[in-house]
């Protein structure tokens, strides 16, 4: 890969004619720099077409490319792309569906909209895989008939299918009302009873980890029922029998279901898989009985994923957030407090609960205000980046808590350009604060110069407007190929040097 002409390619500054230079001469990684241009004119897209398929497909998935433009014998993953787009020509999908290649008419199965005499091609393809591409993507009426498919593979597939009728995805958890299942992919391949070794270093396997079948193709019935646990068409009274099921996987798929009922849920709460009970604790279905019942729970991981439940009671959360490490992460219930609550919230003496609450950036000015005068250092670290706050609140977090607070003061996208610059100065150097001021819109030259110290930052700062010409031209022949790619990439740099780099690039 050569760095400077795959910066070039992503420039937005570049001239339309060096756009079209670089075109005859891209190889792979500078066509797909060029295909994210978004000021590629159709004329470049059908040049850079015949030169790279891989830029293509993206080029006929965003559009700039039409059915004229392409060659299906010769550019079929472009052609494909258009049909799944249904952009494609219709016969194209009958070309495909007969095509030597069994991938592409796995490729071809996932398409909406295809032709009907396409779909009963599909439907019958010598190639499992192929029907379950396409019973994964079909409608309702022909998942229902591929639910009767002798092969376990294709069942599974029709279980996975949102499309499917309800009382279809009933039936494949039970089998009733169907015929038998005569196949699987792991009796297809192997002498059966086999189980898959999961570290199977054979090149040309591709049965999945953990495959086994001993007649009774257990592992792609289990994997059915998961698809289906996972479903939402699948009718929550068909799963219910899960909730005692031997198998934890399908445990905690059921206990993820927003539809799951109290009963099987309270079941659930006290089941001896943590992970289970974790599962659980996140699902909107359960009520203040079941979050309280949880809150007591000993296992740390049940505890933290009810700390983000939407509608884990404040009491609540403010118990769990003492005991119990959750991040940084603003929980939902926080998220979703009402001026009452927030005003309450403000005035915890849990600093915990104070720095969760300051984690929101539509706080109301006097709670805002407020907590920049926290003296609680955590609490204004999250603080930091809300809106509104003045260039003295912001120095004085700096002046009161230092190198705590330092990152997400310089993230703060309101930061006045002479305190970035002040930030850069601070000793000893703050790294996560250079690299913040590094992508910072407002930051300013000497800033960013400040900000090349750091190998991370520099990778940033290179590609940022406001630095220094002179100095964008010297990272073009800097060691790390990250940093000359983004200089490359930016439109600061001088029109007459893009020009000398594409006539004589710097060869890497």
């Amino acid at each position: 890969m050569n760095p400077v002409l795959c910066g070039l390619a992503a420039n937005e500054a570049l001239p339309v004619e060096l756009v079209g230079h670089l075109i005859t001469v891209a190889d792979a990684d500078i066509a797909y720099a060029l295909a994210c241009r978004a000021d590629l004119n159709r004329e470049q897209a059908v040049a850079l077409a015949a030169r790279d398929e891989e830029s293509t497909v993206r080029l006929a998935y965003e559009g700039r490319l039409t059915a004229a433009d392409i060659n299906p014998r010769t550019q079929p993953r472009a052609a494909l792309a258009l049909l799944d787009e249904c952009a494609g020509d219709p016969d194209w999908a009958r070309l495909f569906a007969r095509d030597p290649d069994a991938g592409h008419r796995a490729r071809l199965a996932a398409c909406p909209g295809l032709p009907a005499d396409v779909k009963e091609t599909l439907a019958v393809d010598p190639d499992v895989r192929v029907v379950a591409e396409l019973a994964m993507w079909t409608t309702a009426d022909l998942a229902a008939r591929l639910a009767r498919h002798p092969h376990a593979e294709v069942r599974r597939a029709v279980a996975a299918n949102e499309a499917t009728p309800p009382q279809v995805l009933a039936a494949l958890l039970t089998g009733e009302g169907l015929p038998p299942v005569e196949r699987c992919l792991v009796c297809d391949s192997e002498e059966t009873p086999y189980t898959h070794d999961p570290y199977c270093a054979r090149p040309d396997c591709e049965l999945r980890s953990g495959a086994s079948c001993t007649g009774s193709h257990e592992s792609t019935l289990h994997e059915l029922a998961e698809q289906a646990l996972g479903n939402p068409a699948t009718p929550v009274g068909a799963l219910l029998g899960f909730a005692d099921h031997p198998s934890a996987l399908l445990r905690r798929q059921l206990a993820a279901r927003p539809d799951l009922p109290l009963e099987p849920a309270a079941r659930l709460a006290g089941d001896t898989v943590p992970g289970i009970r974790a599962e659980l604790a996140e699902n909107p279905a359960i009520d203040d009985t079941l979050i309280r019942v949880l809150a007591a729970d000993p296992d740390h991981d049940v505890q933290r994923r009810l700390a983000h439940h939407p509608g884990v009671p404040l009491d609540v959360l403010s118990c769990l957030v003492t005991t119990t490490r959750i991040g940084s992460a603003l929980p939902r219930r926080t998220a979703a407090a009402s001026p009452s609550e927030i005003e309450s919230l403000s005035r915890s003496p849990n600093p915990v609960v104070r720095m969760l609450l300051a984690e929101r950036r539509d706080l109301p000015a006097g709670i805002r205000d407020l907590l920049a005068d926290d003296p609680d250092a955590k609490v204004v670290k999250s603080l930091a980046r809300h809106p509104g706050l003045s260039e003295t609140q912001l120095r004085s977090m700096v002046e009161r808590h230092g190198v705590r607070v330092l990152a997400g003061v310089a993230a703060n996208p309101e930061t006045p350009p002479a305190l970035l610059e002040d930030l850069t100065r601070h000793l000893p150097p703050v790294r996560k604060a250079l690299r913040e001021i590094a992508r910072h819109p407002g930051a300013t030259g000497p800033a960013l110069l400040a900000c090349l110290a750091d190998t991370k930052a520099r990778r940033v700062a290179a590609g940022h407007p406001a630095l220094p010409p002179e100095a964008i031209v010297e990272l073009l022949a800097d060691e790390d190929p990250h940093v000359v790619e983004a200089a490359a990439a930016n439109p600061s740099l001088p029109p007459a040097v893009m020009a000398q780099l594409i006539r004589e690039p710097i060869g890497r």
